[in-house]
């Protein structure tokens, strides 16, 4: 998808409250699709280069939020770097997997899927998925519905970023932003089996914070 405009990363202010929520939605729904043992969303902050943990669920999901980790470390770095998505079944052959950033956060994944967060062609951040089932529990596969997850996240974020530009300070909801949400849902919809269950999900959670006063 082509979005103009990449949202800025975390600046830890109360207002990105709403962003946060949907980020977590979207790995927690990642993480329970996928039977995987953690999932995570890092953006990336322009001014120090550096990929952020904005969301995590199970394994460090305590601990790794506001972390941070040079852009151009790891597979993850090389994910931002490249914005091709990958998976890796044994990460200790592979060059670019950062075992000792891995060692400490208390988890040292086998294997990882990872795909990239986008704006048109600029990088928001890495989307990962660390130790996954086998076993899909849906008839799509497994990158192509890692795709579907980043595609959704990173639309969260744009949308999200728009409606704060949008909506004046104490207004109610926002019209446009929220049009724009219920057309998405629409559209959404419409897709068959697994992509309609799991693109739902997400809108619905888009559609709440854009309810919400910033």
């Amino acid at each position: 998808m082509n979005h103009s405009g990449p949202p800025a990363a975390h600046t830890g202010t109360g207002e990105d409250e709403g962003h946060h929520a949907l980020l977590r939605s979207v790995v927690r729904t990642a993480v329970a699709i996928f039977d995987a043992r953690a999932g995570s969303i890092a953006l990336l902050d322009q001014d120090s280069g550096e990929l952020v943990f904005e969301a995590v669920a199970g394994e460090g999901e305590g601990a790794l939020v506001g972390r941070r980790f040079p852009a151009e470390r790891g597979i993850a770095g090389w994910v931002l770097q490249s914005r091709q998505p990958v998976e890796v079944h044994d990460v200790d052959s592979d060059a670019h997997f950062a075992r000792d950033f891995a060692e400490s956060t208390s988890y040292v994944p086998k294997a990882l899927m990872a795909a990239p967060l986008l704006c048109g062609d600029e990088p928001l951040g890495v989307l990962e998925v660390l130790d996954r089932s086998t076993e899909l529990r849906t008839p799509l596969a497994a990158m192509e519905l890692l795709a579907l997850f980043a595609d959704q996240a990173s639309l969260a974020l744009v949308l999200v970023q728009r409606a704060r530009r949008a909506r004046p300070v104490g207004a109610g909801p926002a019209g446009p932003a929220e049009a724009a949400a219920q057309a998405l849902a629409g559209e959404i919809s419409a897709l068959d089996g697994g992509r309609r269950e799991i693109a739902l999900r997400i809108v619905s959670d888009l559609t709440e914070v854009l309810h919400r006063r910033p």
